[in-house]
């Protein structure tokens, strides 16, 4: 075979694989396997994910929080397979849009997109507000609400700018920031480990007598937090399909090396910064209220300790602009099958970047908004932040749940990953461990605190579905697109 060709041969397939499945693009097709994992690796964010959480998780169920992590990987590892048998078979862009939209219907599939949407413009947000007190320690000012507000607004105007120059430069970015935050794990995590060791490794099964209600798994239920707010991130390998050739084969494989590697650098980032806690006792206590900043003082000195914020400055910045790549396509497929009001802009390409400029601008100035009213809304934010994670949650679970349905009408996946035999078997342990999660995630936790914040994500996810089936009802967007809906089960039967 000609070599010289096959990239151009393959493009066509991929364009050919496209018309089939009902739609035609002008995404340009240039992100190699690693650039679509680094993608999904910088959105599930190790270095973030871990460092914002930790201090909070250990204190509420003490070092055996670790566990979390194995636990929610291997729960998460799951539904990642679910995905890859969805995407093989339909790579489209916009992730679970589409796929609900092939394994349900026009209905199920506007709700999936109207919720992860919204998780995800919340989720922009919050980190792009979680970098400012690292930033403000880097460039040696304090750390106030202004400052955090004009970081995190500064941030997005970055990420939004990145990623309006096209998929060469969101790849490259992505990349980049993979690359950091490895490194940066693996090296933080192997220098504490070696030289800042202050716990044995037995410290991991130790609760250190933490009891709610004379039992320690309810905190134990409590820190795994930790990990839920992690696995994700996997699923933004799908969200740019159209723009990675041949997606059927590497959007699963990178999907899967999203949660090993990912995955595998958090435990390991978690794993060092327990056993590096110089004074657990006062962790638990809340004597220590910020072990992070005590762990990396006492192992790096002030100036060791800016050179590792730099590294977690990369990873907020980088998390940042996959997420709004997510968000951006997302919308992109939304608008694209008319299911949105303003359809007609957000669904044009750029001739020049071939991008999706308005949805990404939109990507950019909605979370922007949500920063801005942080500012003057802290409680009512927290609240609507609270939800993010488990907005996520609950759109990966409706692909799921919808991935169980299609396979009860007779749907069989025929994508170039498919699970076999052992589909179903891992469908309804996905579906099981999901389920479970989201009522972790969403069971109350404060019993003195008002209700409204009590039961807050609660409240928050339920105004969400509202306002979403209330827009449902009276604007009726999924009736009209022309694009396929519900007919996986029907694809298998031709």
């Amino acid at each position: 075979m000609n070599s010289s060709i096959q990239p151009g041969a393959a493009l066509d397939r991929d364009a050919e694989q496209l018309r089939a499945l009902g739609y035609t693009s002008n995404f340009e097709r240039s992100m190699t396997l690693w650039q679509n994992f680094a993608l999904g690796f910088t959105y599930l964010s190790p270095v973030v994910g871990v460092y914002t959480l930790f201090g909070l998780c250990l204190a509420a169920g003490g070092p055996p929080m670790f566990w979390s992590y194995l636990l929610v990987g291997i729960g998460q590892m799951l539904v990642c397979l679910i995905f890859c048998e969805v995407v093989s078979q339909f790579p489209i862009s916009g992730g679970v849009y589409p796929w609900a939209r092939r394994l349900v219907g026009k209905r199920w599939a506007w709700m999936v997109g109207w919720i992860y949407s919204v998780s995800l413009c919340v989720t922009i947000a919050a980190v792009a507000l979680g970098a400012g007190p690292y930033i403000a320690t880097l460039l040696g000012f304090e750390s106030t609400p202004v400052t955090n507000t004009l970081v995190a607004l500064a941030l997005t105007v970055i990420a939004t700018l990145l990623n309006l120059s096209g998929t060469k430069l969101l790849a490259r970015v992505a990349m980049f920031g993979f690359i950091c935050e490895l490194l940066g794990a693996l090296v933080i995590g192997t220098y504490l480990l070696i030289f800042e060791r202050h716990q044995p490794f037995s410290v991991l099964f130790n609760t250190f007598d933490i009891r709610i209600d004379g039992s320690y798994w309810p905190a134990f239920l409590t820190a795994s937090l930790a990990g839920m707010f992690l696995y994700y991130g996997f699923e933004a390998c799908g969200d740019v399909a159209e723009e990675t050739p041949n997606p059927s084969r590497r959007i699963p494989k990178a999907m899967r090396m999203t949660i090993w590697i990912g995955g595998g650098a958090a435990i390991f980032a978690a794993l060092a910064l327990i056993l590096a806690v110089p004074d657990m006792a006062a962790v638990i206590s809340g004597a220590d209220k910020d072990p992070m900043t005590t762990i990396l003082d006492n192992a790096f000195g002030v100036t060791g300790a800016r050179l590792v914020m730099a590294v977690i400055i990369v990873s907020f910045v980088s998390c940042v602009l996959s997420l709004q790549a997510a968000a951006s396509r997302l919308l992109y497929s939304y608008a694209r099958d008319e299911m949105v009001m303003g359809s007609g802009l957000l669904k044009r390409l750029s001739p020049n970047t071939h991008v999706p400029v308005a949805a990404l601008i939109a990507c950019g100035v909605i979370p922007s908004v949500i920063v801005c009213a942080g500012f003057y809304l802290q409680n009512a934010i927290a609240m609507v932040v609270s939800f993010a994670a488990i907005g996520i949650y609950l759109s990966f679970q409706m692909i799921v749940g919808g991935a169980l349905f299609a396979r009860l009408r007779g749907w069989k996946p025929s994508g170039a990953f498919t699970l076999g035999n052992w589909g179903w078997l891992v469908n309804i342990l996905a579906l099981t461990y999901g389920v479970l999660a989201i009522i972790n995630m969403s069971w109350p936790r404060t019993p003195d605190a008002p209700w409204y914040l009590n039961y807050g994500i609660i409240l928050v996810g339920g105004i969400v579905i509202l306002l979403g089936l209330a827009y449902m009802t009276l604007f009726r967007p999924y009736d009209k697109g022309t694009a396929p809906h519900g007919d996986a089960w029907k694809l298998h039967q031709q």
